[in-house]
């Protein structure tokens, strides 16, 4: 008698209790929102576009931490996209609004 393994493709491995991962893709657009503000407050004009670089670098690094915290390998990618890139928008309004202020007389 035989005892082949064989594979029908319709096997998969479910997840018990996936946890949710919308929030990791929130807090770092949190965290970005206050580093555009720290970064707006305390550092110089002249010095502001590349101070933002900078921590939109970090939002990166932290949306990479963040995924890799959750330990789920399903939409990786998609998930620090998506924070990567709402940390762009949030950081690119915030410069605008830093933007238009310095240019106002007061």
């Amino acid at each position: 008698m035989s005892t082949e393994m064989s594979d029908n493709e319709e096997v998969t491995t479910p997840e018990l209790a996936p946890r949710r991962t919308f929030g990791g893709v929130i807090a770092v657009w949190v965290i970005a929102a206050l580093v555009g503000i720290a970064i707006g407050v305390f550092v110089a004009e002249e010095w502001r576009a590349a101070w933002l670089t900078v921590g939109l670098g970090g939002c990166l690094v932290v949306a990479f931490a963040i995924q890799l915290w959750f330990g789920r390998s399903q939409g990786f990618t998609e998930r620090v996209a998506a924070s990567v890139l709402g940390a762009l928008l949030v950081m690119g309004v915030l410069s605008l609004g830093f933007g238009l202020a310095s240019i106002v007389p007061g």
